[in-house]
């Protein structure tokens, strides 16, 4: 299936490894220019040489933390400077500290807001006006099953992540005539280098997957698949959508 992007420009945040790596490697397969973004220079420049090697596309490692209003301009400006437009935006950051609503100090709650609501919905509203211009675009938000079926001890990502879910169904219908997409995409329980982290040394995949039906963690490059067709020009007629990658885990019908 021919996807339709190749020749397209893709903004990546929180692309050095995880999820957003495997997003910004997918969508270099599929020849779309990647600018890819994380906090560390170290990290980031590692990852593009890495897509580099394997697909020989263009690629583009930015330093940026995306909370930081300053940096994702300079982010932006270095990307239009390169290629001269962003079609794409895969908006992507880390999930807050878990803890119980009780166990949480204001900071907390500042930091999760700013980096799984407000840093997403800004990134989006700077690049949406040149998507306007060129009436065409995709905006994907990377969320969390906690959309879905909140999970216990993850108050600050259930209440973020749902507050960035009708953002981003707003902001679909109100540009949906123009030629742009906005979706949102639901990673449940993946193979990454942040859930061994948390669970450091209990980390047990068969543990971990035993409430998921497929009793296996999910892919980075599972969940990058869907991303990258979302992307596409042949996802044209969903927007709006929160699509759940989570190997059945969660419950709902819808």
């Amino acid at each position: 299936m021919d996807l339709g992007i190749a020749g397209k420009v893709a903004w990546v945040q929180g692309a050095s490894k995880g999820l957003g790596y495997a997003c910004a490697l997918e969508l270099a397969r599929e020849g779309v220019a990647v600018a890819m973004s994380s906090r560390s220079f170290e990290n980031i420049n590692a990852a593009a040489d890495k897509i580099r090697a394997i697909t020989g596309g263009r690629v583009l490692p930015l330093v940026c933390d995306v909370t930081d209003h300053d940096a994702r301009d300079e982010a932006r400006e270095t990307i239009l400077a390169q290629w001269g437009m962003i079609d794409i935006l895969i908006a992507n950051s880390g999930g807050p500290t878990s803890g119980k609503f009780d166990e949480l100090n204001q900071a907390d709650w500042d930091s999760a807001m700013a980096n799984n609501l407000y840093s997403m919905m800004d990134s989006a509203q700077e690049v949406v006006d040149g998507m306007l211009h060129k009436q065409w675009g995709r905006i994907i938000f990377i969320t969390s099953v906690s959309v879905k079926q909140p999970l216990g001890t993850l108050i600050l990502s259930n209440t973020a992540r749902a507050g960035l879910t009708g953002f981003a169904k707003t902001l679909a219908n109100q540009i949906a005539t123009d030629g742009i997409t906005v979706n949102c995409v639901l990673p449940g329980i993946h193979d990454t280098e942040r859930l061994r982290e948390i669970h450091g040394d209990d980390f047990t995949p068969e543990f971990i997957a035993r409430d998921i039906p497929m009793k296996r963690l999910g892919q980075p490059e599972e969940l990058a698949a869907v991303v990258t067709f979302l992307a596409s020009v042949r996802a044209s007629y969903m927007t709006g959508q929160s699509v759940v990658v989570d190997g059945g885990f969660v419950k709902s019908l819808f």
